[in-house]
């Protein structure tokens, strides 16, 4: 069992035979992936919601093709009359899409018949772009933001906006499927190219923007006093509120009453976006996030002050940055910022998270911890959500998981147990490995959430905290800033941990099957204690026996996934004790069970 081999695709064992991944999890000799250099300027008229931009990409062609065409991705355009969504929005939010008013590639206009818009992918036929050739895209566009009907973006209330995805980007090119035609429909989420971006947002006077990337004109913008609170916060520990709700009230924040120009720089990353609000506080805090160095973090809540669950964020999301840079997964915190921002989802930016207000407290810090552990996972690791939820969508599960009690010690955090093991051994129920492409519903939730979660979090269990980060770390460091598929993952922890994982790997990313462990047999030889567990099910899970004695003393036992690396079926596990049983129990918060009428052993 310890020698699986992993079942692989054809498509990615071309990968290997071309040299862009390599069996030891490592960038092939011939790894590449295409870059640019976006410069955005936006204007925002909160007013008609019309967003008009002009956008200058630089795209460099770093791969071995020629390229005849370039894909555009427009986003906006699921709302667009006639797209194709697996979302509902309401009529009155359904548009003309983006309007592209002019379009031209290294100077030269193209005309209307060079490019063929299908809802949210743009394919635009240029001159052939040769290897480590550079192609340049100026661009002028415009569309209408939502009002409702709130998919990651839109207007949240009067005053108060949460714009992404708001510019034409060139979709990612690599190695395994060439263009990302993936259109987007609102379900599965993004793939986007490591790149640079500079984002001027132009709005008026009285809006406060937050955007990804360092905003480099602060000075020119917000008048002293707050400019003041900002240096203070990105340079101490305690909290400071930069705007309160009397600020809101009586001053005019910005130096200008007319109309501002922000301007943002975020350098390798995988996206960019903005908020803005006329009427939101704002609280910021900083921390070092890299002892080694010095470097620090600030840490924002902008909020309404009406939702007072968001007086907590600010410090609810100091400590999952905290708790990411040393105790999970514990690497330093890789932005200078992170924005969490009251709006209407629940969804994750580079630098950014758009989170709706929730009254229940422990909601509150899971979802604060959830969204921003985001930032390993899909923006520091260049992960490919449209067809690796898991890759993803699991990492932030398990972080929420480990995280949440440290913030508060009271919670238990079950996010998507239940739900996995409801599903289980259904027909709804798939390997973890299917595309999300593919998926849809529960099938994708699971699949995407506590699945892959437990399934980090078994490896975790079984090899102990030092090995197993330095698996982990040794994917960061082989992978961040790149684009992992899931063999790089798999293969980079079996390398960084120094075992072969894929007896694991196998039976619990690729494999059907269900979890299902009984108690078969207890026997009390004087103080001698045993117990046989039987493994009904294929997908190997932790042991966890509470044993409950006459006395009414309890006992925990623990065996982690390594008692079914050899394929048996059945474990004994022996104790010692003086007293006699009254009950035996198996079950664990982490472990789903389809059948627990087993799992409890009564001493009649």
């Amino acid at each position: 069992m310890a020698q699986t081999a992993l079942p692989i695709p054809v498509n990615i064992k071309k990968t290997f035979d071309k040299g862009t991944r390599s069996m030891d999890g490592k960038p092939g000799k011939n790894y590449w992936q295409n870059g640019a250099v976006y410069n955005i300027d936006v204007n925002f008229d909160p007013a008609t919601r019309i967003i008009k931009g002009s956008v200058m990409i630089s795209y460099t062609n770093n791969s071995p093709d020629t390229l005849k065409e370039v894909v555009f991705k427009l986003y906006p355009n699921i709302y667009k009359k006639g797209a194709s969504r697996l979302m509902n929005i309401k009529a009155e939010d359904v548009t003309d899409g983006v309007t592209i008013e002019k379009l031209s590639a290294n100077e030269e206009t193209l005309p209307a018949n060079n490019y063929r818009i299908d809802a949210t992918n743009m394919s635009v036929r240029i001159k052939p772009l040769l290897p480590k050739g550079v192609v340049k895209f100026n661009m002028s566009y415009n569309y209408v933001l939502n009002k409702q009907s709130h998919i990651r973006t839109g207007q949240v209330e009067d005053g108060a906006y949460f714009i992404a995805y708001f510019f034409p980007r060139i979709a990612v090119y690599d190695d395994i499927d060439g263009w990302n035609r993936n259109p987007y429909l609102g379900t599965q989420e993004f793939y986007n190219d490591f790149c640079d971006f500079t984002t001027s947002v132009t709005v008026p006077g009285d809006y406060v923007v937050w955007a990804t990337g360092d905003l480099t004109n602060s000075a020119a913008i917000f008048k002293e006093k707050y400019q003041q609170r900002i240096q203070q916060a990105e340079t101490k520990d305690g909290y400071i509120t930069i705007i309160d709700s009397t600020d809101i009230k009586n001053d005019h924040i910005t130096k200008n009453e007319g109309s501002n120009t922000w301007i943002f720089e975020a350098k390798h990353v995988t996206d960019a976006v903005f908020a803005l609000s006329n009427h939101y506080m704002w609280q910021s805090s900083s921390l070092v996030v890299d002892k080694a160095t010095g470097r620090r973090t600030r840490v924002d809540a902008v909020f309404n002050p009406k939702h007072k669950d968001y007086l907590l964020v600010a410090s609810d999301a100091h400590k999952t940055v905290a708790a990411m840079s040393y105790n999970f997964p514990k690497w330093p915190y890789p932005y200078s910022h992170e924005t969490v921002f009251d709006g209407l989802d629940q969804m994750e930016y580079p630098m950014m998270v758009n989170d709706n207000p929730v009254e229940d407290r422990a909601e509150s810090i899971e979802l604060t911890d959830h969204e921003i552990f985001h930032t390993m996972f899909p923006f520091y690791m260049g992960i490919n959500e449209t067809k690796y939820g898991w890759m993803d969508e699991g990492w932030a599960t398990i972080g929420e998981w480990i995280i949440s009690p440290i913030i508060d010690t009271s919670i238990v955090d079950e996010y998507g147990v239940a739900g996995y093991e409801r599903a289980a051994g259904t027909e709804i129920d798939m390997p973890i490995t299917t595309l999300t492409t593919q998926e849809y519903g529960t099938s994708m939730f699971i699949n995407s959430y506590p699945k892959p979660a437990m399934g980090y979090l078994y490896v975790k269990d079984m090899l102990g905290d030092e090995l197993f980060y330095k698996g982990l770390h040794n994917y960061f460091r082989n992978w961040n800033g790149k684009h992992p598929m899931p063999y790089d993952f798999f293969n980079s922890m079996n390398e960084g941990c120094g075992k072969n994982l894929n007896w694991f790997w196998k039976r619990w990313f690729f494999d059907d099957g269900v979890p299902d462990l009984a108690i078969t047999k207890v026997t009390e030889k004087g103080n001698l204690k045993q117990f046989i567990i039987g493994s009904k099910g294929t997908k190997p899970v932790p042991v966890d026996i509470t044993v409950v004695y006459k006395d009414g003393s309890t006992e925990k036992i623990h065996r982690s996934i390594a008692v079914w690396e050899k394929g048996n079926t059945s474990i004994q596990v022996n104790t010692s004790s003086a007293k006699m049983i009254r009950s035996v129990k198996l079950g664990s918060t982490y472990v789903p069970d389809v059948n627990k009428k087993d799992n409890v052993y009564e001493i009649k």
